[in-house]
């Protein structure tokens, strides 16, 4: 059986009943590693929290993409670009054999990018299926994520491969260099020889919507946050609050359990508490996308200072990459929103100065 993690949760809902998020597992079986130490078994099948008949079919179709989700993480961790093929073949234009050797080794390239942007689009329908579930107004958010666990421990896995697809390809400027290069010279291939589409990885079409989705500091999560603004758009006669209460719960809970002594050295490694880290940033910055006033405001039902606490209490390595999801949404929100009041300016410069470590009044490092 998994290690259950019991939050007290008299701070959610206002209640004091006990609420459970079971993020790890103890089955050897499941602690299959992947490249870069991780573990890969918070994307296994695992038995400790089984769906309900209700929830079946939406959880056997969420999970075959969690499934596909390992090999994607495998071939970016191990995606080491076609930089020195690509230099060689601008410092030679005129040589053939070069530029036929860069080609060959930037089209598989593309053909993995090509893959990851697909995925995209399914992780996109299998957020909007578990929200259907878990934002329904049948009962609370809290009584949601205690009932429904094996839908929200999938959610929580989205949100945990978002943000570690993202810190990946943030830290990989040879995906973006490689897609350049190729629309370049299948450009160029299409003024000296119209058949260059029998050599094409992606059409143009496919190639500027993949070229919009690499150009995002954070991809996945761009994907994730569009996705849930669709959902609350979509279903209208849902309460907004249904989503963000939702949200704001699994953002409370994980807050909870990381700085909470008794609760965090339950966790049975370090690999657990990063991937409470990534859900609780993940659960964050769609609220922000979704709430009309954003997460940065004093009637937040996140606290964000208190959840900054926690990020900046880690070791800065390890949690940088969710300190600049963090700092890119909250730039952005507040650059869109100058109409806002100077009361939420001040309260958003204000945690922008704990992500960003500077001084409100010169914005200089301290």
């Amino acid at each position: 059986m998994g290690n259950l993690i019991k939050v007290l949760t008299r701070d959610i809902d206002n209640n004091t009943g006990n609420f459970f998020l079971d993020f790890e597992t103890t089955t050897d079986e499941m602690a299959v590693p992947l490249i870069g130490g991780e573990n890969k078994h918070l994307f296994k099948n695992i038995n400790d929290a089984k769906p309900t008949e209700a929830e079946k079919r939406v959880w056997e179709e969420v999970n075959e993409v969690l499934t596909e989700a390992m090999s994607v993480l495998q071939d970016l961790q191990s995606y080491s670009g076609a930089g020195e093929a690509i230099r060689q073949a601008i410092q030679h234009p005129n040589d053939e054999h070069v530029q036929e050797s860069a080609w060959a080794a930037v089209v598989p390239l593309v053909g993995k990018l090509k893959k990851f942007y697909e995925f995209s689009l399914k992780l996109e329908d299998s957020l909007q299926g578990l929200l259907e579930f878990l934002t329904s107004s049948r009962c609370s958010p809290t009584q949601h994520l205690e009932q429904e666990q094996a839908l929200a421990r999938q959610f929580a896995e989205i949100l945990h491969f978002t943000l570690r697809f993202d810190e990946l390809k943030m830290t990989n400027p040879a995906i973006q260099n490689d897609f350049s290069y190729y629309r370049r010279t299948l450009s160029r291939m299409r003024i000296i020889n119209q058949t260059a589409e029998e050599h094409n990885e992606v059409d143009n079409e496919l190639a500027n919507r993949m070229s919009l989705f690499y150009a995002n500091a954070t991809p996945m999560l761009k994907t994730l946050s569009d996705a849930t603004t669709k959902f609350v758009s979509k279903h209208a006669e849902l309460p907004v609050e249904n989503t963000t209460d939702c949200l704001s719960t699994m953002a409370s809970v994980c807050k909870v359990m990381l700085e909470t002594p008794e609760y965090r050295t339950r966790f049975a490694s370090d690999d657990t508490v990063l991937f409470c880290l990534r859900v609780m940033v993940g659960v964050i910055i769609l609220y922000d996308y979704v709430h009309p006033a954003g997460a940065f405001v004093k009637s937040s039902k996140i606290d964000m200072k208190g959840c900054i606490k926690v990020l900046r209490y880690q070791p800065p390595n390890s949690v940088e990459g969710l300190l600049n999801a963090l700092r890119s949404v909250s730039f952005t929100g507040l650059l869109q929103n100058n109409t806002y009041s100077i009361d939420y300016t001040l309260q958003h410069y204000l945690i922008l100065t704990q992500i960003h470590m500077t001084c409100v009044v010169c914005f200089q490092c301290i």
